[in-house]
């Protein structure tokens, strides 16, 4: 086997988890030769990455949003010939689904490889397109483990977890960039797409009125949607949203002395450059898609309904119920752990 393409496409978070997968192939077949299919948003996180010998950016959203409209139809159309000839113009030895849901099915599909792989309790009729499908995954395992079990029919060497970052900026370098007082600094990660996962705005500002007392800058993240909801919310501190490419996110996380976070994709690439977080976990769990690694708090209520997965809450107390208190006695426990 000389070649392989790996499908995970997004979000943030699940292309980080992917990560290890990298390490965990090349570390047994040196030689080998990954291509990797991911959606244009997470591309730039990608983009120059050593074991990545081709990225392969599928523009989905954009397709779909031309396709919608009969003045753009012909544009979203030969948008997605030319990402199908781009895929057919490779030839794989194998195929590694790691997304499981329709639209990685698609790219699957049209991939021309004798071996497409991946578990056999993947979603959305997704199965249909697999020559060879892995026993069923434990949906109780961590995301970071299943891919690497996956990636274990490959050859991969599931251990060390290795967490292979691309080049990115250093903390200062993003510092004097963007301005920013030269870090250490505490980092706040509030957004999030589910608002189920949302920890109440109220939380976030009692929060942020803390931190002065601990002497390090406060520093507010998210993604460009996100800017008018964190401008709610960043009464102190600094409001990045909407103002970092994802490499120059890693590289403001890679100066955070720690991090405060909702169950979201940047948590994920603040757990995997080894930045200490504290994570606030309500409808989902933590054991399958919690920070990864040592030195991570999590805090969740403990409500007997608590995970249930659901987008819509009419009580949500499962976030609610933690308070600024805790979230801070936490923090303050993470920083006096990792102190220099």
């Amino acid at each position: 086997m000389k070649k392989i393409l790996l499908v995970k496409l997004s979000a943030l978070g699940d292309v980080v988890q992917t990560l290890p997968v990298l390490a965990a192939l090349k570390r047994e077949r040196p030689e080998l030769r990954i291509h990797w299919a991911v959606e244009e948003e997470q591309a730039g996180l990608l983009e120059g990455h050593p074991l990545i010998d081709r990225l392969l950016v599928f523009p989905r959203r954009r397709i779909l949003r031309l396709i919608r409209h009969p003045r753009t139809l012909g544009q979203g159309l030969a948008l997605a010939r030319a990402f199908v000839r781009t895929l057919r113009a490779e030839s794989y030895d194998a195929v590694l689904d790691l997304q499981g849901l329709l639209k990685s099915a698609l790219v699957v599909a049209l991939a021309r490889s004798p071996r497409k792989v991946g578990f056999a309790n993947h979603r959305e009729g997704s199965t249909w397109v697999l020559t060879e499908k892995l026993p069923p995954y434990d949906p109780d395992q961590h995301a970071v483990r299943r891919y690497l079990s996956a990636a274990a029919c490959l050859g991969g060497l599931e251990e060390p977890v290795e967490f292979p970052l691309p080049p990115h900026p250093s903390a200062r370098e993003v510092s004097r960039r963007k301005g920013l007082p030269a870090p250490p600094w505490v980092v706040f990660i509030p957004a999030t797409r589910w608002r189920t996962k949302l920890w109440p705005e109220k939380g976030w500002r009692e929060l942020a009125s803390r931190i002065s007392g601990l002497g390090l800058p406060l520093l507010w993240v998210g993604g460009p949607g996100d800017q008018a909801y964190i401008s709610g919310l960043a009464v102190k501190g600094l409001n990045l949203s909407g103002k970092l490419t994802l490499k120059e996110l890693a590289g403001v996380l890679s100066g955070a002395a720690a991090v405060v976070s909702v169950d979201t994709g940047p948590m994920h690439l603040a757990a995997a450059i080894g930045r200490p977080v504290v994570a606030l976990f309500g409808p989902t769990a933590p054991w399958r898609t919690g920070p990864f690694g040592k030195g991570h708090r999590v805090l969740r209520a403990g409500l007997p309904c608590s995970p249930c997965f659901r987008r819509s809450c009419q009580d949500p107390r499962c976030l609610s119920e933690i308070s600024p208190e805790e979230v801070f006695a936490a923090l303050r426990e993470v920083l006096e752990d990792n102190r220099p």
